[in-house]
């Protein structure tokens, strides 16, 4: 967050001492928001809301790649705009993973599906120098194989309902070269209920267990940057941070174990194609360093959106 806070200081830095020579030199065109087209970036959420009656669709292909594992996952954000101002849509999980030795996935599996809504606080004007704002919330409801398995890899679910809220916010900086830079900043906290867990499962549990286990609720925090090198061509970056506290499991019995807590620290460089105002790509990787309890983790991802 400070490299990026550095960098955007700079940059406007950059800005006001260019002023002082604006009488000795010509200044470039700036680039107008019609000719900056976006994909991106690969993590944070918009704020802007769809048109009422229009469509967004954007499908993610991963592959999670640890020591000896590769979790290859797809996502799929669908969007429809309500209204001016409100977004709806769901967002549906699938997921298959190879582990060296054996031990993988028997088949690909579906997670839990998240039904999502946002409501935008504020629209963006370069007159009154305004960010676009908006207010989400996210409901994962628990329709993932978690428990009763034959193999841990074949669970891709929680058993546990999850609520999101979220607060999202988006900016755009004219660069002293005229071209766009656009920020975004995404805020969240998660809470989950507790899921009844029985034998094998993504919890850890062997077979015969029978209890709950209820997992530690969450904050997560987005700093993204997209720069327009052409109407075509973005290059894109995340910070995000991620901080989960304690799983908390408890047989029928009453015995009580505990996770550890982790954060999560990762840097998501991309870069973008968009083939018009309504298609595009985004290509990156998502790279988190080994840290506390996590391990190092580099993950290649895709993307394709449309808007409709």
């Amino acid at each position: 967050m400070t490299r990026t806070l550095s960098l955007a200081a700079f940059l406007c830095g950059s800005a006001i001492a260019g002023h002082a020579f604006a009488e000795e030199t010509t200044s470039p065109a700036q680039q107008s928001l019609d000719d900056a087209w976006w994909t991106g970036s690969v993590i944070s959420n918009s704020p802007a809301p769809l048109p009422k009656g229009h469509g967004y669709v954007e499908s993610y292909f991963y592959d999670a790649r640890s020591s000896g594992v590769d979790a290859w996952g797809s996502q799929t954000y669908m969007l429809y705009g309500l209204s001016d101002r409100v977004t709806v849509g769901l967002r549906p999980l699938f997921g298959y993973t190879r582990i060296d030795g054996g031990g993988g996935s028997t088949r690909i599996g579906t997670g839990d599906i998240s039904l999502h809504a946002q409501y935008a606080l504020t629209t963006y004007s370069r007159e009154k120098n305004r960010p676009a704002i908006a207010v989400a919330i996210e409901e994962s409801l628990p329709t993932g194989k978690y428990d009763r398995l034959d193999r841990a890899s074949n669970g891709f679910g929680s058993g546990a309902r999850t609520t999101t809220l979220g607060i999202y916010a988006q900016h755009y900086f004219w660069m002293p070269n005229g071209r766009i830079l656009r920020g975004r900043v995404n805020i969240s906290g998660s809470h989950s209920d507790r899921a009844h867990v029985r034998d094998l499962s993504v919890y850890g549990t062997a077979v015969g267990f029978d209890g709950h286990a209820r997992p530690g609720n969450s904050v997560a925090f987005d700093n993204a940057w997209e720069y327009s090198i052409t109407s075509n061509w973005v290059v894109a970056t995340d910070f995000y941070y991620r901080h989960d506290a304690a799983t908390t499991l408890r047989d029928a019995s009453g015995v009580r174990s505990r996770s550890h807590a982790s954060d999560t620290f990762a840097v998501v460089p991309a870069i973008e194609y968009n083939w018009s105002p309504r298609i595009g790509v985004i290509f990156g990787t998502r790279y988190i360093p080994a840290w506390g309890h996590n391990t190092r983790s580099v993950t290649p991802v895709v993307a394709l959106s449309i808007f409709m």
